[in-house]
């Protein structure tokens, strides 16, 4: 009896948590499929009294909502295969390789962690100026491709792979990057498919940096677009709640799709097998 009590309490609580989760979800969706008029009256009603896609049609048709999604899919995408890349090469090393200091630059690295990314916006800022990345991807994709996190995941997953993997294959003339590729990426599968996941989530989102180094409205990426709907459409709540959702659809479904490979990699991760 104790057991189903404390069964049902837990199922209780996960239904409160996912109802509260869903409502803002669910009232953006109905308002942005309701007219323009009929958001703004003073008669309320859970659903649209009249169902329409004008939203979305006006805001697909209006600004530049394709132009920012794609930007915002590149952007996330080139981050997240450059992240990929140097955090797998440098969890190696720091893992597996021995060179003299190898701990005091993984120290160095790990500072990361406790520096805020605003406190290095104006030295980045600067760097990007310098170089004439300004209002370029190359600008907005290269201070995102070093993560702490990341590297410090991977470096924990690969000190749990026994030596005698790399010392196989070392003794068959491979290199080190043939051992990455040959015998580390394949037994980190799932923990890399998690870590691309939330590494594409983090860059989509991101507002701040793309909000300092841009300024043109053909280079804006969708959360940073989002904020210039309200001018563009003026007070037109459901095109704005149209454009949210459409800004927030690509990764839901990403997370939709991959979700058992995040559960897995996570799992892979903390050292649990399921």
């Amino acid at each position: 009896m104790r057991a189903s009590f404390w069964t049902v309490a837990g199922a209780a609580c996960a239904i409160v948590l996912a109802a509260l989760w869903a409502f803002p979800l669910l009232w953006a969706l109905s308002t942005s499929l309701r007219p323009e008029l009929e958001t703004v009256s003073a008669n309320f009603h859970w659903l649209p009294q009249e169902w329409t896609l004008d939203a979305y049609r006006k805001t697909l048709g209006a600004g530049n909502v394709v132009r920012w999604l794609f930007n915002s899919f590149l952007v996330a995408l080139l981050v997240t295969v450059v992240t990929m890349a140097i955090s797998l090469m440098a969890a190696y090393a720091f893992s597996q390789l021995r060179f003299r200091g190898r701990g005091i630059v993984f120290g160095i690295a790990m500072l990361g962690f406790l520096l805020p990314f605003e406190a290095l916006l104006v030295p980045l800022f600067r760097t990007m100026h310098q170089l004439g990345l300004i209002n370029s991807y190359a600008g907005i994709v290269l201070p995102q491709v070093v993560s702490p996190v990341v590297i410090y995941v991977f470096k924990q997953f690969f000190d749990a792979i026994p030596a005698d993997f790399r010392e196989a294959a070392v003794m068959d003339g491979a290199g080190p990057l043939r051992v990455l590729w040959s015998v580390y990426l394949p037994i980190s599968g799932n923990i890399v498919w998690a870590m691309a996941i939330v590494t594409f989530i983090a860059a989509w989102n991101n507002f701040l940096w793309p909000f300092i180094i841009v300024t043109s409205n053909d280079m804006m990426t969708i959360p940073l677009g989002l904020t210039q709907t309200y001018d563009a459409f003026g007070v037109r709540y459901a095109q704005l709640m149209a454009a949210a959702l459409l800004g927030a659809l690509p990764v839901a479904l990403a997370y939709v799709l991959f979700q058992r490979r995040v559960t897995q990699g996570f799992l892979a991760a903390s050292g649990l097998k399921g």
